[in-house]
């Protein structure tokens, strides 16, 4: 993939941070929690970098799968297991909603799935050698940390799940307005 050569050196003159602390997912009951995706999303192209999607609250790990799953037919009834994972980076990027709108994010648009210039952004932060990307959720008031394995080193990093429940994600969702009890 070749990389806007502007947007590489805009991302590359932020100051990379360090993350240590406790994260979220949430998962079909049968997916292993650490399991990365390929199929794409938000911050990179399908067949690309492998990620794990992450989110600083358990609520924002909640929302997400919420937003997806509601829009399925039928509705899955199954509950999902909402896992807390330990983790530590070396050399992350964090994105604020400033940073994103200079980088070409139309903020009112964020929560759509209309991810190109997202993923632009996150496929460059991965070729930059990134190990990790905060930036603000687009389903709940919190941070989401992207984890991009191939740059994250278990030798000098961390990633283990400390604790999971299972969760009924269907009326997690209607309690939080996010699907109609009709549904």
């Amino acid at each position: 993939m070749i990389h806007d050569p502007l947007l590489v050196d805009q991302l590359g003159a932020l100051e990379a941070i360090k993350f240590d602390g406790e994260v979220f997912r949430a998962t079909r009951k049968s997916l292993d929690p650490l399991a990365p995706s390929t199929s794409g999303g938000r911050w990179v192209p399908k067949d690309t970098a492998p990620i794990l999607y992450t989110s600083c609250e358990p609520e924002g790990a909640l929302a997400e799968i919420a937003f997806h799953w509601a829009q399925l037919t039928p509705l899955p009834s199954k509950p999902v297991a909402l896992h807390r994972l330990r983790l530590t980076t070396k050399r992350t990027m964090r994105l604020l909603r400033a940073n994103l709108e200079t980088f070409g994010v139309t903020w009112e648009r964020y929560g759509e799935l209309n991810y190109a210039r997202t993923q632009e952004i996150g496929a460059a932060v991965a070729f930059l050698g990134y190990d990790g990307l905060l930036a603000p959720s687009a389903r709940w008031a919190c941070e989401n940390l992207m984890l991009f394995l191939d740059n994250h080193h278990a030798e000098e990093n961390t990633l283990q799940v400390t604790h999971t429940e299972e969760v009924d994600w269907l009326a997690w969702a209607r309690s939080h307005g996010l699907v109609s009890a009709g549904e």
